[in-house]
């Protein structure tokens, strides 16, 4: 019986604490999908953007592989409609590799379609080649043949690219017949003819080109694709323009110009960027600079034909001078806002790069900081009840480890989270009494198993002559020793990992002692020692995958060290084992009496007091629980905000413990409704978030005070004891 009480009291965090609540459930993928759908049609790109990032986070969190690559393929498709054809790279490279992984589909094969018209915008012709090699090959193995003719289209664009115009010519025509007798879009039939006219006005075959243009034009005006219209009325201007027809060229220029200008607005629509007037402007100087060079070279050839002498030369000549000189001043313009726009860009990708680095760290922080204090609540409330009923002498070593181990951790993970307190030195430090030996002997038990695993020998040297009690900060002492022995134990394997504590001086009620961490591992490259320190730094890619780890630990060390006032070196040589090395000063305690600890709370205000504990986690509710009631006071447990407000309206209790993260209605929700019946009743957030961000945020709900999971209960007491 004792060992299944222990199983469930161990696996009851994971059963009853888990992110699939009744709300969260509702945020699903179709949901997200539906309203990026929605904003599609009414060009709000933003938002669409928005909501399908939301449903590849949601269908990452919930571990659906093919729901992640579709939404990855629709935010690929998003971004290649508002032209921004790098980021549609990423995204349909993404969408690739998870289908990959999962049967195979059509939206897969739509994938590596896509992406290779991203490379053809982009130039990337081999890429965009075996692309559509890739969709080729999956639509024929689905039996799907309606997209062949896209396919052969755009292998044509890739022939003519290469100058293979022939091949080219053979692949559009294929194109053009076959419409005549299946239903092939018009656009593709109009795409074709477009292209052939291009190949035949490159050879020179002006009328045909003409032909096979205004063929186009006229499938066009059904199919209503502004792009391919604009491209095809400025081939006709070319043409035009070849066959000396100024009148014609000029008016197909004229319509090109106009509807460019219009497309250009829709697309700064898209986009959010309003550069309408530049480029307009831009089109409009493009126009008048081409109809005044016109001009000039007609009365430079009037002039020249009635002044046949040297002064008409002579004018010609400076007129043609001015000309290149204008013409080298707008190409240096044209140049630098080609540079400018560059560097917008740039700065924009940049700045785009910094928010999603910053929004990634705080909702990784905001997880790690709500997933690892529910457990931990319940391990440290546990071992502190198990304490609590006098266990036997062999069980409560095993009890205090658990408990010196689950504090530690507690104390790791406010660290982390306060990690920019600690670069800018905004970190407060203790300066308490403690004995060094017990804290050294309490780090060896909870690394114990560690060092049986790599069936390595563990010891701890202390010299006798350090006093017996110190003042220091034993938090941040015992975070360094974990990291540090903790690394060594991971790096050595069949060895021997050595913790040294030396007297260096002994004056005037201080102690500045030495320490050594030294093990018998892999080592540390030469090169690397300079770095080992950094943030995220490890020996190398394949130490990485093979130990693991975050690159961290050394880092969290050599701050903490400098914070107490030391420094920290290291040696090391490979295959031989590395050495860790610092010393630091601490105060010695001359009080030899023993004094107890103040409580800072009156137990007898507790006595009989009826306390309300709304919480949904079934292994917390026990904690809270058996902790008030060991002192007397009588609960009542609501696992949901919606019961919460009937029964404090119902009911009377003298105080109210409110989880902020409960099914249906959440605890800020649910205060925030009790406040409006009731304005006495003190309610005390209990909550596994961050203290130093939302307190005030809680606070202004109505809660009179925030208690941060996992709790020290002394502390629990008094704040509990403070408002009853």
């Amino acid at each position: 019986m004792k060992y299944i009480l222990f199983f469930l009291i161990i696996v009851s965090p994971y059963l009853f604490s888990q992110d699939g609540t009744s709300i969260e459930k509702l945020d699903s993928i179709r949901f997200y999908s539906k309203q990026s759908e929605d904003a599609t049609p009414k060009n709000n790109y933003k938002e669409a953007l928005y909501y399908t990032q939301k449903a590849i986070n949601f269908s990452k969190n919930n571990g659906s592989v093919i729901d992640e690559a579709i939404q990855n393929y629709k935010l690929g498709r998003i971004y290649y409609d508002v032209k921004k054809y790098e980021d549609a790279i990423k995204s349909f490279n993404t969408s690739i590799s998870l289908f990959s992984k999962q049967k195979r589909s059509p939206i897969y094969a739509s994938a590596y379609y896509h992406l290779g018209l991203c490379y053809m915008k982009k130039k990337y012709i081999p890429r965009a080649k075996i692309s559509f090699d890739q969709a080729q090959s999956l639509y024929d193995s689905l039996k799907i043949s309606k997209n062949n003719n896209l396919l052969k289209f755009q292998r044509g664009l890739i022939y003519k690219l290469e100058g293979k115009f022939d091949l080219a010519s053979t692949i559009f025509n294929t194109i053009i017949v076959k419409s005549e007798n299946i239903d092939i879009l018009d656009t593709t039939k109009a795409a074709s003819l477009y292209q052939i006219g291009t190949i035949e006005m490159i050879q020179g075959r002006n009328n045909l080109a003409l032909s096979y243009f205004n063929k186009s034009l006229i499938l066009n005006d059904k199919n209503k694709n502004l792009d391919q219209k604009s491209n095809i009325l400025l081939a006709l201007s070319r043409v035009y323009d070849k066959m000396l027809d100024e009148k014609s060229a000029y008016n197909y220029l004229k319509q090109h110009t106009n509807l460019k200008e219009s497309i250009s607005i829709s697309d700064n629509e898209k986009l959010g960027v309003d550069d309408y007037e530049n480029f307009k402007e831009t089109e409009r100087l493009k126009v008048v600079s081409k109809l005044n060079k016109e001009k000039q070279q007609q009365e430079k050839t009037a002039k020249f034909i009635k002044l046949i002498n040297i002064l008409a030369i002579a004018l010609i000549i400076i007129l043609s001078l001015l000309s290149i000189v204008l013409y080298k001043n707008n190409i240096i313009r044209t140049r630098s806002n080609l540079l400018l726009e560059e560097k917008n860009k740039e700065l924009t990708k940049a700045k785009e790069k910094v928010e999603k680095a910053s929004n990634a760290r705080s909702d990784f922080l905001s997880t790690v900081s709500h997933e690892l204090r529910t457990p931990l609540n319940a391990i440290n409330g546990i071992a502190y009840l198990l304490l609590q009923e006098n266990p036997k002498k062999s069980q409560r070593q095993y009890l205090e480890s658990l408990k010196f181990s689950g504090e530690y951790l507690t104390t790791f993970i406010n660290d982390i989270l306060e990690i920019n307190k600690i670069e800018s030195n905004k970190i407060e430090l203790e300066n308490i009494s403690f004995n060094l030996k017990e804290l050294l002997k309490n780090i060896k038990n909870s690394l114990i198993e560690v060092a049986v695993v790599n069936n390595n020998k563990f010891t701890i040297e202390l010299d006798s002559r350090i006093p017996e009690k110190l003042i220091g900060d034993p938090t941040k002492l015992s975070q360094i020793f974990l990291n540090l022995i903790n690394n060594s134990l991971k790096f050595t394997a069949n060895g021997q990992v050595d913790v040294t504590a030396r007297l260096i001086e002994l004056k005037d009620h201080n102690a500045t002692v030495y320490f050594e961490v030294k093990d018998t591992g892999i080592g540390i490259k030469k090169e690397k020692l300079e770095t080992v320190f950094d943030s995220f730094s490890q020996g190398s890619v394949e130490i990485n995958r093979k130990f693991g780890g975050t690159g961290l630990g050394l880092t969290i060390v050599k701050k903490l060290v400098n914070l107490l006032g030391g420094r920290i070196k290291v040696e090391s040589v490979i295959k031989e084992g590395s050495t860790f090395l610092f010393q630091l000063q601490f105060g010695v305690d001359t009080n030899e009496l023993v004094v107890e600890k103040i409580k800072k709370y009156d137990e007898s205000v507790l006595k009989n007091k009826r306390i309300l504990i709304v919480e949904d986690n079934k292994i917390n509710q026990l904690v809270s629980r058996k902790i008030l009631e060991s002192k007397g006071v009588i609960c009542e447990i609501i696992d949901n905000g919606e019961d919460a407000i009937e029964t404090v309206r119902n009911s009377n209790f003298d105080m109210v413990l409110m989880d902020v993260h409960l099914p249906g209605i959440n605890g800020t929700i649910a205060t925030k409704e009790i406040r409006t019946f009731d304005s006495k009743t003190p309610i005390i957030a209990l909550t596994a978030i961050s203290l130093n961000e939302n307190k005030e945020d809680l606070l202004s709900f109505g809660m009179n005070d925030v208690i941060t999971k996992p709790f020290v209960p002394d502390e629990f007491y008094a704040i509990v004891t403070k408002f009853l």
